[in-house]
């Protein structure tokens, strides 16, 4: 699609709105929850800081996905921020149905979201509104814990996940 074959907002068909929204990089988190008790994830890349004061970020989610559903009972929730070498995990999660977390390593209050071992980053957050937009909740969050290790995120790019450039992280 080009400039020139892009229509306007009217005419605007959700496959080409993926193509070119797709153009837009971003990161990937496994957003985490739990339902009845059980953990629940999915890999999420709508995902933006919002104020620093108070520490605030926003998730996009549909509003179908169990994982979403877990948030807006529970009102609690982590974002995972995947490190260069979790394409498995992003993966998995990515995936409708099934036991997503058997054999993934997590820690977690038994009340709270599950925290994968791994993450490049894991913030703790709860939820202090919820926005509906088209088929999505936009869930505004205070986060409450948050923390980091070294190293380099997994990076998603016209729906395909890898590494940030090399020249790119030198920068960093």
């Amino acid at each position: 699609m080009t400039p020139s074959s892009m229509g306007t907002r009217d005419t605007l068909s959700p496959d080409d709105f993926r193509y070119v929204i797709g153009h837009f990089a971003s990161g990937l988190t496994v957003v985490s929850a739990r339902h009845d008790g059980r953990p629940c994830g999915t890999t999420v890349s709508a995902v933006s800081s919002l104020s620093l004061e108070p520490p605030m970020l926003l998730v996009c989610m549909n509003r179908q996905s169990v994982t979403a559903q877990a948030i807006a009972g529970s009102r609690t929730f982590a974002v995972n921020i995947l490190s260069e070498d979790q394409v498995g995990t992003a993966e998995r999660f990515a995936r409708k149905g099934g036991d997503k977390f058997a054999d993934v390593p997590f820690s977690g209050a038994p009340d709270g979201p599950p925290l994968l071992d791994g993450s490049l980053a894991i913030l703790e957050c709860r939820v202090a509104q919820e926005v509906s937009g088209g088929t999505h909740s936009v869930f505004l969050a205070e986060v409450d814990r948050a923390r980091a290790r070294d190293g380099s995120p997994l990076a998603y790019f016209r729906g395909r996940m890898g590494r940030l450039d090399d020249e790119l992280r030198g920068r960093m």
